[in-house]
């Protein structure tokens, strides 16, 4: 049974993940080139804490019961994206340190080596 809801759970990851847009475009902010559009990404979080302003307040003046489900939704996707806009900056940090680090020691080698050269003398 505990194999059955894990591979259910997997799988279901794994769908949504590929195609839900949200979560596509979230994938792309994670990579290197994307992790500069981390803070303007945030600003993708109020449409859908508008969607969940409007579905709230429908709910709450005897519409559907099922509003609340989009509620959840909208207030799920705005979290993500306003939690993506600090991380992509501490990401974008290390990134960066790390590229800086690989550069200084790439200059270090190569002095190094420069000043390793013995120049050879031809008569």
């Amino acid at each position: 049974m505990f194999r059955l809801i894990w591979t259910l759970s997997v799988r279901t990851r794994d769908y949504l993940h590929r195609y839900m847009p949200s979560n596509r475009l979230l994938a792309a902010i994670r990579t290197r080139r994307g992790l500069k559009w981390g803070i303007p990404a945030m600003l993708v979080a109020l449409p859908y804490i508008l969607i969940a302003s409007i579905c709230s307040g429908a709910a709450a003046d005897d519409g559907p019961g099922w509003l609340h489900l989009i509620v959840l939704w909208a207030c799920w996707n705005a979290l993500k994206f306003i939690i993506m806009g600090p991380v992509s900056v501490v990401l974008l940090t290390r990134a960066r340190l790390r590229e800086a680090t690989i550069r200084r020691h790439q200059r270090h080698e190569a002095l190094a080596e420069a000043n390793t050269r013995v120049p050879v003398l031809r008569a």
